[in-house]
């Protein structure tokens, strides 16, 4: 039998898989609606990591086949007894919205990725290229709050915080941007790309970086003063027992990770211009978020061992899953020599 430690890193996993596979479109997106010019050399690498997304329905698939080891809540809840949102805690609704909205920001996805690669034939195309344009922010909040809610927020039905979907997909974007960054840098300095990526995209990245580091500092600390102010028992257990309990080296390593070294480092313009700082920088904000995610979805009742092999053999396996079909999107493309 699994223990809930173990099968929560099935759950992380799949969080970061569906994080890479909708946040490059995401970051499309949004550089397209603020007029940065520097989308263009980024947006065919970042929008092929919509290749993911066939990966990660498999993934929701079988986190939903086994939810008696995904949602601890399952058998142990009565509609209205004591929950914060009586009738979200069933089953077949969960899978429903959960599967129904993947398919949505995936056709929502494809279509935007069609309309991009058209967007420069003729004015009504880049007219149509717009208008999905404009949805994307929108659907990427609305369903990354609802996959935040339900497989990290709700885990323990008495608890609940207003602020908690908006920090999760702040997270979450961070650790994307980290990604991208390491993702250019490899394929830059081992002359993969049939058009490199030139140098200066490092320090946007790095800018980008350091915004999402303060934004999601404001909205961790919003969520931690008021839950600690107002010590209410069952909302103020949860963060103490993670912060305390058998799991605070991660909760500690993702407050380090995501905030106090890139807000050190990146603050100073002269590591922002170097690829080997942003490089690190990058790399501890993808694992602090790592450690964020398994805490919040491990650590419910601050309790529980930490299963680091088991944890290395899942990442592997889907580590490797996904580099196959991301590199044949990229090859299908032309993105990539060989």
């Amino acid at each position: 039998m699994i223990s809930y430690s173990s099968w929560a890193f099935v759950s992380v996993s799949f969080l970061v898989v569906l994080c890479l596979a909708f946040s490059g479109v995401a970051l499309c997106s949004v550089l397209y609606l603020v007029g940065a010019k520097w989308r263009q050399d980024v947006r065919q690498l970042a929008t092929s990591l919509f290749a993911l997304f066939p990966l990660a329905f498999v993934m929701l698939i079988v986190l939903l086949v086994g939810g008696l080891y995904t949602f601890p809540w399952i058998g142990h809840t009565a509609h209205g007894e004591n929950l914060h949102m009586p009738g979200w805690y069933t089953l077949p609704l969960l899978a429903a919205r959960e599967i129904i909205g993947m398919l949505a920001v995936m056709y929502l996805s494809w279509l935007f990725i069609k309309r991009q690669d058209l967007s420069e034939r003729s004015a009504e195309d880049a007219a149509r290229f717009h208008t999905i344009a404009t949805w994307i922010p929108f659907f990427y909040v609305l369903y990354g709050t609802m996959v935040a809610w339900d497989f990290e927020m709700t885990l323990k039905p008495s608890w609940h915080s207003a602020i908690y979907g908006m920090q999760v997909i702040v997270s979450n974007f961070g650790l994307f941007l980290g990604f991208m960054t390491i993702w250019i840098y490899v394929l830059n300095t081992r002359d993969k790309l049939v058009t490199p990526i030139k140098d200066y995209i490092y320090n946007y990245m790095a800018q980008m970086l350091l915004a999402f580091t303060l934004l999601w500092m404001y909205t961790f600390f919003a969520q931690y003063l008021t839950i600690w102010y107002g010590n209410i028992g069952d909302e103020v257990d949860r963060v103490l027992g993670m912060q305390n309990g058998d799991y605070s080296v991660l909760w500690w390593m993702t407050v380090f990770l995501k905030f106090v070294i890139p807000f050190v480092v990146l603050s100073f313009p002269g590591p922002r211009h170097s690829p080997t700082v942003i490089l690190g920088i990058a790399g501890g904000i993808i694992l602090g978020t790592i450690c964020e995610r398994y805490t919040w979805i491990a650590g419910i009742d601050g309790t529980g061992d930490i299963p680091v092999l088991w944890g290395a053999l899942v990442a592997a396996v889907v580590g490797f899953i996904g580099y196959i079909l991301v590199g044949g999107a990229m090859r299908r493309n032309h993105l990539i020599k060989g």
